[in-house]
């Protein structure tokens, strides 16, 4: 297996480890799938952290190496819009465009530590399964598929909702890459720093989650997710009720701030 699983003290690190460049293979999508499984369903597990191995690149995207097999068109479109399942032939399409990787409905929280260059499928990853993300000062981010005849990535990304529309364009169009400090200053990361520096500071991050109850996380999660195209009216209908059931759940006392307050439900 070319990802690596390990849990400490309520945190997984998910680590892409397939050197030199951490690309994704149509084996390695499949896994990748099979283990956000697994770091979901973990109750035990608080929160993620997505990191790849080595110092050179958190993942450079596709193995453009990768053997396609020649299929008809009918059968192109079939794989592209059908399900994914175990049993099936790895190749391309397959599991990258699975609706558990980029559909997800995740409410638990994946921290991105960005070594190097990130790149095509890399950035997709990052866009859609990481919520906080900390770079290294020699990470670079790219879209480079365009200049391969391959657009679209700045839309499945949904580049724009994250980052301002020029710099959106800016990186989707000219296929040139930004430097840490471009994506810092383009709100695409949070914080930048020292290589040695980057996967300590990750963990201190998750550390900084992980203190906290983990309905709370969740339901702050999915507030945040679910309310994005809502109206004033739908938001405040919407957080009213997550609000309930989470004092229900937590019964008649609920921590906060070290200590133990009356639980009343409104």
């Amino acid at each position: 297996m070319n990802l690596d699983y390990n849990v400490a003290d309520g945190v997984a690190t998910i680590t892409i480890n397939n050197p030199p460049v951490n690309v994704f293979t149509p084996e390695l999508h499949q896994q990748f799938a099979g283990l956000l499984r697994s770091f979901l369903a973990d109750d035990t597990v608080r929160v993620g952290i997505l990191t790849g191995a080595g110092q050179r690149a958190f993942c450079a995207g596709d193995d453009i190496k990768t053997e396609r097999p020649v299929r008809t068109h009918a059968e192109l479109v079939r794989r592209h819009m059908s399900v994914r399942h175990e049993a099936e032939s790895l190749e391309y399409p397959g599991w990258e465009k699975e609706v558990m990787l980029l559909g997800l409905r995740r409410y638990k929280p994946i921290i991105a530590a960005v070594n190097g260059v990130v790149m095509g499928q890399g950035m997709v990853y990052l866009m859609h399964l990481t919520d906080i993300r900390i770079a290294s000062s020699t990470a670079r981010f790219g879209l480079p598929e365009i200049a391969y005849g391959m657009g679209g990535a700045g839309g499945s990304t949904r580049l724009e909702h994250q980052i301002p529309p020029v710099a959106a364009m800016w990186l989707a169009l000219t296929g040139e890459p930004f430097d840490a400090e471009a994506a810092l200053r383009y709100n695409l990361v949070n914080e930048v720093v020292q290589p040695e520096e980057l996967m300590s500071r990750a963990r201190e991050v998750a550390a900084l989650i992980a203190r906290h109850p983990a309905l709370a996380v969740r339901t702050e999660m999915e507030a945040i997710s679910r309310t994005r195209d809502m109206t004033k009216e739908q938001t405040l209908e919407y957080i009213g009720n997550l609000y309930r059931l989470q004092r229900v759940a937590f019964g008649t006392e609920m921590p906060l701030a070290g200590k133990r307050v009356p639980s009343t439900v409104n």
